[in-house]
Formats: structure tokens, C-alpha cells, sequence
């Protein structure tokens, strides 16, 4: 019998349930504290190439140790000094003790803490693109495939003119690529904080290199190309200005915003019985109704996404609020909404995509809904075609009100089928047989250019973009959790 394993402890549901290793891994303390360590490597040999008597032999040695971080001792250290970096500086001195005199030298601690959060949030910035452009991928299939077939379209969820289930598609895809562009803008803008010193003046770089502007200048450049960046920001205080964050956040907020209309459209559409999301064999729908399926993915992207939504206002509150140069009062906020809003729209996408790869359309039902509003909204074409028969149009057009009244009656108020055919085929002033008037609602006929309107955009505005992602499409799918 296997044992009882005892779990006391919170766990967040955006790692064990929701979000992918991968993303997971982007936050995780390892990739935190092993890109602090490549900072004070690309630190001292910035230094070294700018002149200060730093040797090979040193970073060599801060180079060998740059995985196996010791956390026990970084742990007791923290516990001692209550300062996070200063416990890892001395953690990590001990591991080295050649190089010890030189790690962090003339830096203070945002120069790991921030230039390390801006290397995270680009990195993760490009896996939340390679998932948009998945998504986009699997939905612009959808809607190719359905750009012909008729459906109810609504305002205010009331039955209105016909679309097309793939036109319908397109809306869902527009904020997609909306969002990708944003996605793009957002990584393309951020640059390194680089080594602009405790109230972002470099006094203690210019102090080490005996007044030289030009050195100062070098070394930020030299920082942010050795960590893969063209520039870091020209002014700061202590800190990046945190609207960064707020922007990076909007970022995914909007991700967020596009992803809860498509749940919310998902959502109706299956309690029409028209296109439902995937259910596996297996899956149960409810513990007490065996009968049910509960759009429960879509469900999970619209409870992320208003997460989401939400968390995007910790940052912009966070920004609002720094004094001056530096106050703290960001780190332990920071420390929680950025990442969580990462997590959380990684798994959203791969709910997201899953649903477009799986989805299910119900033709028949789709006809039925349609057929029993068409009538309605064919009774323009039928007054004309009964005026071409010889009726006069003012007294068909009465006709046809009323008729329709009546027939709106018929359904709501006696829950019977939609009998307006019934009483224009019986009335003689419209002239017109079952024949003609069935020849009259054929859906297709009201679909307006949808058919169109989905070729022009996949071929315009979707295809040139899949083009020039290629790569991200190799990105592998999401395994969904419970």
C-alpha cells in the first residue's frame, strides 16, 4: 500500500497546475541566481577590459561556479545580514575565494536584482510570443475551414444577421495578432538598467576609473551586450523606472482581455449546443449531473485572465508610487505580480490553443438556430420578390408586420416552430409558393462577404506573420492539467 504524502505547506496552483515547465523554469530561483552570477562575471570583465586590476585567473574561477549555487549557505548568510544579494555575494565568495575581493565591486544590489528581472521578463516575454503565434496558427486553421458556413451572428446576444462561424473566428484572431504586436513592441523597447550606482549618478564607477567619463559610459555598453542587449536606459535612479513593469503587465493584461472574450464567446456557443470545446472520453462533466459538459477550459482562461486583468494594476500602482530615486516599497510586490502574470498567461494560452485544436462544430445545430430566425430576417427579399410579382410594396410591407408579430407570438408565448412561411404562402397578395419562398432562405444568401473577408485577412494580415515566426511554431504544445 503506498504512503500518505503529506503536504503542509501553500503551494501556488500557478505551478502545480496551471503554468508550463518552461515558464516555470524562467522564474525559478536557479535561472534568478545564476543570471546574478553572469551579472558580476560581466561586471568584472567589463571592469578588467576597462583597465582595473582584475586577472583571468578570477573570473575563470567565478566562471566554474556558476550553477552549483550553495543555497544552504546563501540561506545563513541571509538569515545574519538580512540582505538578500550580500548573502549570495558571500555565498558565492566562498565558492571562489581568489575572486572573492573582486564580486559586485563598485554595484549596488539592483544592479543584479533589476538588470536580472529585465533579462527574465524578455526571456519570458518570447515564450508567451512563441504561444501566440501557436495559437494564432491552430485558429487561423479554424477559421479557413469554416469561412463558408452560415451562422446566427447576435448583438447584445439577440439573434442578427447571418455570419460565418470562421468570420466569427477572425474577431477572436484580430485581438490575437493585436496582442503579438504589443508582445513584440514591449521586448523590442526593453533595455538593461546597466551599472548607474545607488541613486543612478555612477559616482563610485567614476570614482574607480579616476574621473573618466568614457570609461563609465563603456561599461554599462559592455554589460548589456555581454548579456545579449544593444543598450541599457540612459538615466535612472537606484532602480529601472517601474513603469517598465506596468507596461510589461499591460502587455499581458491585453493577452488576458483577448482570451476572456473568446471564453465568454466559447462559453455561449456551447450552451447553444453549437460548437463546444473538447471533451475527452474519459472526463467527467460534474460529480452530482454524469450527464453534463462543462466548458470547464474555457472557464479556467476567463478565471485566469480577470487574474490577470487585475494583477496588472500592481505595477502601475507600484510605479505611481516610488519616491525619488529608490524606496523599496516595490521588491515585495515586484516579487509576486510580475511573475504570477507571467505564469498565468503561459497557462492561458495553453488552454487557449488546446480548445482551437480540439474544438467542435455542430452543423446541424448551427442550421436549426439559423432556420428558425431566417424567416424572420429574409422578409425584405421576400416583400421584393412579391413586389416583382406584381404586389404593392407599402401594403406587403404592413403585411409582413403583422405576419410577423403573429409568428413572433407562435414562438415565444406558445413555444410552437416559426410559422411566418406558413402565413405568407397562405396569404394571395404575396403570389408566392413554398417553392419560391424556400428558394428564398438559403443561408448563404445573407453571409454578406464573410467567405471573402476571412481569405483577404488570413492572406494579408495572417500569413505574413506566420512567415516571419516559422521558428516559434516548433514550440511544443502545453500538456494540460486538471
Amino acid at each position: 500500500m503506498s504512503e500518505l504524502i503529506s503536504k503542509p505547506s501553500y503551494e501556488s496552483p500557478l505551478n502545480s497546475r496551471y503554468a508550463s515547465p518552461e515558464m516555470q523554469y524562467i522564474f525559478s530561483p536557479d535561472k534568478k541566481f545564476t543570471t546574478w552570477r553572469k551579472l558580476w562575471i560581466a561586471l568584472a570583465e567589463s571592469e578588467k577590459e576597462l583597465g582595473l586590476n582584475i586577472t583571468d585567473e578570477q573570473i575563470n574561477e567565478l566562471k566554474s561556479h556558476i550553477d552549483d549555487v550553495d543555497y544552504e549557505a546563501a540561506a545563513a548568510y541571509e538569515k545574519k545580514l538580512r540582505h538578500d544579494v550580500m548573502a549570495h555575494v558571500h555565498a558565492y565568495g566562498d565558492q571562489c575565494p581568489n575572486a572573492k575581493g573582486i564580486i559586485h565591486l563598485g554595484a549596488t544590489s539592483c544592479y543584479v536584482g533589476d538588470n536580472t528581472d529585465i533579462i527574465i521578463m524578455r526571456e519570458a516575454l518570447e515564450l508567451i510570443r512563441k504561444r501566440l503565434v501557436v495559437c494564432i496558427a491552430k485558429l487561423t486553421e479554424f477559421a479557413d475551414e469554416y469561412k463558408a458556413m452560415p451562422t446566427l451572428g447576435f448583438t447584445h446576444f439577440q439573434p442578427a444577421q447571418l455570419v460565418t462561424v470562421g468570420k466569427r473566428a477572425t474577431l477572436w484572431l484580430q485581438d490575437l495578432l493585436f496582442d503579438l504586436e504589443e508582445v513584440e513592441s514591449v521586448t523590442s523597447s526593453l533595455k538593461m538598467l546597466g551599472c548607474k550606482g545607488t541613486t543612478g549618478t555612477q559616482a563610485s564607477f567614476y570614482d574607480l576609473f579616476e574621473g573618466d567619463h568614457a570609461k563609465c559610459v563603456e561599461l554599462d555598453k559592455k554589460i548589456a551586450n555581454k548579456m545579449g542587449f544593444e543598450a541599457s536606459y540612459y538615466v535612472s535612479g537606484q532602480t529601472y523606472s517601474r513603469k517598465v513593469d506596468s507596461r510589461v503587465l499591460n502587455c499581458l493584461s491585453s493577452i488576458a482581455q483577448s482570451a476572456h472574450k473568446f471564453s465568454n464567446d466559447i462559453r455561449l456557443l456551447q450552451h447553444l449546443k453549437e460548437i463546444e470545446e473538447p471533451f475527452e472520453k474519459n472526463q467527467i462533466g460534474s460529480s452530482a449531473m454524469a450527464y453534463k459538459r462543462n466548458p470547464m477550459r474555457s472557464e479556467r482562461i476567463a478565471s485566469l485572465a480577470r487574474y490577470v486583468i487585475a494583477d496588472a494594476l500592481n505595477p502601475a500602482m507600484t510605479a505611481a508610487e516610488q519616491w525619488f530615486e529608490r524606496t523599496l516599497d516595490d521588491s515585495a510586490n515586484k516579487r509576486i505580480s510580475v511573475p504570477e502574470a507571467f505564469l498565468a498567461v503561459d497557462a492561458i494560452l495553453g488552454i487557449y490553443t488546446n480548445i482551437v485544436s480540439g474544438i467542435v462544430v455542430y452543423p446541424n445545430m448551427i442550421h436549426q438556430h439559423i432556420m428558425n430566425e431566417l424567416p424572420f430576417m429574409a422578409t425584405e427579399n421576400i416583400m421584393m420578390e412579391a413586389v416583382k410579382r406584381g404586389g404593392d410594396r407599402q401594403a406587403l410591407h404592413e403585411k409582413i408586420r403583422v405576419a410577423s408579430m403573429e409568428a413572433g407570438k407562435t414562438v415565444k408565448v406558445e413555444g410552437k416552430p416559426n410559422n411566418l412561411l406558413d402565413l405568407i404562402v397562405d396569404d394571395p397578395e404575396f403570389g408566392l409558393d413554398r417553392e419560391s419562398l424556400e428558394s428564398l432562405l438559403d443561408p448563404k444568401l445573407y453571409i454578406g462577404r464573410c467567405p471573402e473577408q476571412v481569405t483577404t485577412f488570413i492572406d494579408e494580415a495572417i500569413k505574413p506573420v506566420l512567415a516571419s515566426h516559422a521558428d516559434d511554431l516548433k514550440v511544443e504544445d502545453v500538456e494540460l492539467k486538471v
